[in-house]
């Protein structure tokens, strides 16, 4: 029986090389990688070896004998990628594969290592790591301002797809090697600057995503009640920063604006059952809130119309089958008229699953979602705190208002400035080309400095995607320190471990994180996957009462340092 990729999947692209006969598309050296909202195994080629259930660093391949009802819309989906055959046709195995990427050949020099440092430590980070690790005599250093690692794996991905955090198990792989260092609990530009990095580095590669929202400038925005989704799925993952965050679900409705994958994971996060979500990673705070929750509806909604969906097809087959969701009568006659104009093979399927969804006019039984369309926010409402959303139909000069008492926008994330770094506040990222940094006025490089994943390309891919990015980064700054491009760092390791520490004591290696990292699993109690620390003094505690390690131990550290 051929093998069915059942998510959004991270498209990391390991499945692909792993295919001995080269069945799942598209591949990274295809156009449409970069913009694919998954891949697809081609279920006439596929000779059922299992390749790429072991590669895929996030469980989402499976036999088409073994899916979940939930699961079988995928056997339809990943069929509809490739060109209609007979049903008893087979497509004889090639033997063209996918070009495996060459790893990036490091020049051995006089005067000891290639070193960089990497500042981030989340998708982009860890695959640029990786890479730079493929090669004997690399050192990488790594800094994260938290005490723990892998950045929006931790603090992004909902609490409720386990499956999609298993790339972690990747990311753990790199961490244990002996070339890399982690600094976490360190702010570049605060403890330690980048031209400090940079005396003690041939290269400093910023993996540092794009953190801030996108605002949505209307009246209103501020008052007590509302927020980001952002900041709300920060809330719910335990990130430190958003654990005080006051979400009120005293109302019996919120109103999300935007319509990606972002606003449907919190909305089925808002709608899901707390005893279902008591067996995840949820933040402990969030799920008292949710017992204790009034909302009985989550609206997103969208100023296009249905054939705009900004979210992807995969997730919303995903909350489909998860949530009970539902469309107003006008806005079933849209996805219709849609439809019957629609010739893009992707945009009909989400459209005949939107064809498919309940009347928003039947009682609501249970917490559900309705998606609503043709809306463009004007205003929130309320004295003293948000009460509803008044918006513009797009389009037209009609007014509607939807009463809610926790309004959020998901309207997209936009890259921070990066100190000492130029920036291009228009695209929200640092000026770059390949990864190397340039200077916008003159057009030269930023001697040894380089960029990966959202702060280099925008909001743009999933997990997987940072992969390639990276990739081209990587192979971008082995080739400047090949060419002798890149300046011999005046200090050393051990220079750049004393600075940090004296300016840092609270700094935490790999084994600090190791300490906290089982520490959050015995808190779940084999009930649980983890129950995490919300709180960095609590973080640093749980480090501290790990075991010291020997001094044998520190020796051979020093040593491989």
């Amino acid at each position: 029986m051929p093998h069915v990729i059942t998510q959004s999947c991270c498209s990391d692209g390991s499945c692909v090389f792993a295919c001995p006969v080269n069945c799942i598309h598209p591949t990274p050296d295809e156009p449409g990688f970069a913009t694919a909202e998954m891949l697809y195994i081609d279920p006439a080629a596929c000779v059922d070896c299992g390749a790429c259930v072991s590669a895929c660093p996030v469980g989402a391949i499976a036999p088409e004998g073994k899916l979940t009802d939930a699961q079988l819309p995928f056997v339809e989906l990943n069929a509809a990628f490739y060109p209609q055959r007979r049903p008893d046709e087979k497509v004889p195995p090639t033997s063209k594969l996918a070009p495996v990427p060459d790893a990036p050949v490091v020049h051995p020099r006089s005067g000891g290592p290639l070193r960089v440092a990497i500042v981030g430590s989340g998708p982009a980070a860890m695959y640029a790591a990786d890479e730079l690790l493929t090669q004997r005599g690399v050192r990488v250093s790594m800094f994260e301002r938290l005490p723990t690692p892998y950045g929006l794996v931790r603090a992004g991905v909902a609490p409720d797809h386990p499956s999609t955090k298993r790339v972690t198990r990747l990311f753990d792989r790199v961490t244990a090697q002996r070339g890399l260092r982690l600094y976490l609990n360190v702010e570049v530009g605060t403890h330690v600057t980048h031209d400090e990095l940079l005396d003690h580095h041939h290269a400093v590669l910023y993996a540092v995503g794009a953190p801030n929202d996108r605002r949505l400038d209307i009246d209103g925005m501020g008052l007590p009640g509302t927020a980001t989704a952002t900041e709300v799925v920060a809330w719910y993952n335990g990130h430190p920063d958003y654990a005080a965050l006051p979400v009120r679900l005293d109302h019996h409705r919120a109103v999300i604006v935007g319509n990606g994958n972002v606003a449907l994971d919190v909305a089925r996060i808002l709608t899901t059952d707390p005893d279902r979500l008591a067996t995840t990673d949820i933040a402990d705070h969030a799920l008292t809130a949710l017992r204790a929750s009034r909302i009985d509806e989550v609206v997103i909604a969208a100023r296009r119309g249905p054939a705009q969906s900004a979210f992807t097809l995969p997730e919303l087959i995903g909350l489909t089958a998860a949530c009970d969701v539902v469309l107003d009568a006008a806005d079933h006659d849209l996805v219709r008229r849609d439809l019957a104009e629609a010739t893009d093979p992707l945009v009909r399927n989400k459209l005949e699953v939107l064809s498919k969804l309940g009347d928003a006019s039947a009682p609501i039984v249970r917490p559900r979602i309705r998606l609503a369309y043709r809306l463009t926010p004007r205003r929130v409402t309320g004295a003293v705190r948000a009460d509803g959303v008044e918006f513009t139909v797009t389009g037209t000069d009609g007014l509607r208002r939807i009463d809610a008492g926790l309004v959020l926008t998901s309207i997209g994330y936009r890259g921070r400035p990066v100190a000492g770094l130029p920036f291009d506040e228009a695209a929200g990222i640092v000026p770059n080309d390949g990864g190397r940094v340039v200077d916008p006025t003159s057009g030269r490089p930023v001697t040894g400095t380089y960029v990966a994943g959202w702060i280099k390309r925008g909001p743009t891919g999933f997990i997987g995607t940072n992969k390639s990015c990276a990739a081209q980064t990587v192979h971008t700054l082995v080739a400047d320190y090949n060419a002798g491009a890149l300046p011999i760092p005046s200090g050393g390791s051990g220079d750049l471990d004393r600075l940090v520490r004296r300016r840092r004591p609270e700094v935490l290696d790999a084994e600090g994180w190791r300490a906290i990292d089982a520490a959050e699993i015995a808190r779940g109690r084999d009930e649980r996957p983890r129950v995490k620390f919300t709180a960095v003094a609590d973080m640093l505690e749980a480090a501290a009462a790990a075991p010291a390690p020997s001094a044998g131990r520190r020796l051979l550290a020093g040593l491989l340092r």
